[in-house]
């Protein structure tokens, strides 16, 4: 029994072993830039899904390492956030209000005097003023019905919403185009131009081809910096924030004694999500599919350890860039796509 018990302990140690082995090539995989994750700032937008673009129609991954406060989770917010329930305003009785303690009032001084010794003059009395009281309520009651009647169509112009109100068409509508990017660079520019923008997509810059081009020129020079583990390089193209980072994802490979080399980057195909001003800078979201020899070596003798060396892998991630108004683009956020 006790043989039984020591086989079945080696092997369980072995199952342990391998799987520490294959959790850890996971996070090899998982662990790059972006993975299934996302990290950097995308200003006040930050938590919130850049919209699906035909070149990323599928979810960004939330970006789940930020310097940025997430607004929504706090109490105050919250509290902001909540609908205000409206206290159901108390419906008064047959009695209510003014017109209620007049008639109360009345019907109870009528019943006081017959109690006092009128007897059924002072109850028939009582019962004829009611009769004109209600006469006098229910003409009040037509007059006010026929003065809100008269009142109501020249308050629904005032708010614009009658019945013939002019709604003026979308300054933005199916005519604005945005450009494209990738595939769509050199001549098919033009091509691109007559495209008309995904649903959702919101540009309040005025992103131009130039801008396009600088997404690509960073997409390439962010990628092959962080293959040659260039620090003042990824200093130069990035926010300080998304720099710290590349920096420890880098410092991570280099504790585990490995080194991400990556070259050939190539785009495929991008697109614009979303550009927008906040505090006085400007942020843009693009969706980038782009090809890449992409492997993880061992770091001091350059057996590879993970990814093919000779065919290129396909990417598809979310990148922000943000920039000063007239200043130049630099990288922001990367997200994954699910």
């Amino acid at each position: 029994m006790f043989s039984t018990l020591r086989r079945f302990k080696h092997v369980a140690s072995v199952l342990a072993i391998g799987l520490v082995v294959s959790l850890a090539a996971v996070d090899f995989a998982e662990a790059r830039r972006a993975g299934s994750s996302g990290f950097g700032s995308r200003g006040t937008r930050t938590f919130s899904a850049p919209p699906a673009t035909s070149t990323a129609p599928a979810p960004a991954a939330p970006i789940q390492r930020t310097m940025t406060p997430n607004q929504a989770t706090s109490p105050a917010a919250q509290n902001a956030a909540r609908p205000q329930t409206a206290q159901p305003q108390q419906r008064r009785g047959l009695f209510g209000g003014l017109a209620g303690g007049i008639l109360g009032g009345l019907f109870l001084g009528g019943l006081f005097g017959m109690l006092m010794g009128h007897g059924f003059g002072g109850l028939a009395g009582m019962f004829g003023l009611l009769f004109q009281m209600l006469l006098i309520g229910g003409a009040i009651f037509l007059l006010m019905r026929l003065f809100a009647r008269r009142s109501q169509p020249a308050t629904q112009s005032a708010n614009g919403m009658g019945r013939n109100a002019y709604q003026a068409p979308n300054a933005q509508g199916a005519g604005f185009k945005i450009p494209q990017m990738g595939s769509m660079a050199g001549g098919a520019a033009a091509a691109a131009a007559s495209k008309p923008r995904a649903p959702g997509v919101t540009d309040e810059i005025g992103i131009t081809s130039a801008d396009l081009d600088s997404f690509e020129r960073l997409l390439t020079e962010v990628q092959t910096a962080y293959g040659a583990e260039d620090y003042a390089k990824l200093r130069a193209l990035a926010t300080p924030e998304a720099m710290s980072y590349l920096a420890e994802e880098l410092g991570e490979n280099a504790t585990q004694g490995l080194r991400n080399d990556v070259k050939d980057v190539k785009l495929l195909q991008g697109d614009l999500a979303e550009a927008w001003r906040e505090d006085g800078k400007e942020f843009a979201t693009v969706a980038l599919r782009y090809e890449s020899i992409d492997v993880m070596r061992h770091r001091n003798t350059g057996k590879l350890v993970q990814g093919n060396a000779e065919v290129p892998s396909e990417s598809t991630e979310i990148w922000t860039f943000v920039r000063n108004p007239g200043g130049q683009w630099i990288l922001s956020a990367i997200q994954g796509t699910d």
